[in-house]
């Protein structure tokens, strides 16, 4: 018998499996679930980006490409990133092509760390970026962020969070934010960047939603003065283009940092997808029309989610971002737990508790919006349902 035990990585043994899936799997035991749960657009990808996949796939082009992916794809990510961003990056030597953001922030993550090093991660946030840290033998250290200051980082959290790790190698910044919908100005941003300045620290800007905002324009920190050489930004297309199952991300930043980070893309994956890279060409360079219809719409779901939380009596932060909604389910009188998994069994609406994503998230429960209004109407009534039964309940007691 093998002691798998003994055999198997601590770190790994160590890490948690996503409270995210565990909803997500009890759901799909149970007819009739309405699922709130999952951050993926419900649009179809749009016909041109299918249609020059399709295309590539006639042609059987098929093919390995270059281990920084095409080089007119790197050539419109740059000018993407120029004409919505106003950020420069040379395509040759200071970006390339992901499988996914996701593997962009591993990448940055195995690339800056040695172990022991100290990463300071805005919370509450996406739930990869603390496991990665600790698979990179570094030392995560949660920042949290509160409703109060519209779940935005505060100098003076960073201030304190510097004083107790004054040797902290990188910042995590995600805004717009996964799960709140927070999203950071330039305001907001510079008195950060004076105290980050005076340290030897990296940012990781991770801007997946920074097509998905709502009346104000996505500032990256990038763009400020002294950001641009110590800060990596990855991006994607899953969110804004609608192309989750493609898989297919970007990293840009100071070319030494992007040179290493490319080094271990070419063991570890080689290249991304060439489907996938032909078909993201056409994404960048004709679906801007796309896009803005399905941040039209997202927006239009976004005020109908807060209108109906407003009306069962939740408080809930306004989202200027992304297509999350992140209520305070507290005046119910149950924890987030607690909450989700009554309401998926006596309602069969599935929601993600806000703990999942740190726990300055406790005592809110994330809710996605990238689902049609027909789908969120009725989750919504059920959900009114479940709060008056149990506040009816705890009026009786």
């Amino acid at each position: 018998m093998i002691a798998y035990d003994q055999i198997l990585s601590k770190r790994a043994q160590a890490i948690s499996p996503s409270r995210i899936r565990r909803y997500f799997d009890l759901a799909e035991t149970m007819e009739g679930v309405i699922s709130l749960g999952v951050g993926e657009p419900d649009f179809r990808t749009p016909w041109a980006i299918r249609s020059a996949a399709i295309n590539t796939l006639e042609r059987q082009a098929i093919v390995y490409g270059a281990n920084s992916g095409l080089m007119q794809l790197r050539e419109a990510v740059a000018q993407f990133m120029q004409r919505r961003h106003n950020l420069s990056y040379d395509p040759a030597h200071e970006l390339f092509i992901t499988v996914g953001g996701s593997e962009a922030v591993d990448l940055t993550f195995r690339s800056l760390l040695d172990p022991g090093d100290e990463v300071l991660i805005t919370e509450p946030c996406f739930v990869c970026y603390a496991p990665l840290v600790t698979m990179a033998s570094a030392v995560p250290v949660e920042l949290p962020t509160r409703h109060e200051d519209a779940f935005r980082l505060t100098a003076d959290t960073l201030q304190a969070a510097l004083k107790a790790h004054p040797k902290a190698k990188l910042l995590v910044l995600s805004y717009p934010n996964n799960p709140t919908g927070a999203i950071m100005t330039k305001e907001d941003y510079l008195p950060l960047v004076e105290l980050i300045r005076k340290t030897n620290m990296m940012v990781l800007s991770d801007e997946i939603y920074s097509e998905l905002t709502y009346g104000t324009k996505h500032c990256s920190i990038a763009t400020l003065e002294g950001m641009h050489e110590r800060t990596i930004v990855v991006n994607g297309f899953s969110k804004a283009f609608a192309m989750t199952g493609w898989r297919l991300g970007w990293m840009a930043g100071p070319e030494p940092v992007i040179q290493q980070a490319l080094k271990i893309h070419q063991y570890g994956i080689m290249c991304a997808p060439m489907v996938s890279q032909r078909a993201a060409l056409e994404a960048l360079t004709h679906c801007d029309d796309e896009v803005t219809r399905m941040v039209e719409e997202y927006d239009h779901r976004r005020r109908y989610m807060l209108k109906r939380f407003s009306e069962m009596g939740l408080t809930c932060f306004p989202p200027a971002g992304a297509f999350y909604l992140f209520p305070c389910i507290a005046s119910t009188g149950m924890d987030d737990e607690t909450f989700c998994e009554h309401l998926l069994y006596e309602e069969k609406v599935a929601v993600v508790p806000g703990g999942a994503f740190g726990d300055s998230g406790k005592n809110h429960v994330r809710i996605s919006y990238a689902y049609s209004l027909k789908h969120l109407s009725e989750a919504a009534d059920r959900m009114e349902r479940f709060i008056k039964r149990h506040t009816q309940e705890n009026t009786a007691k």
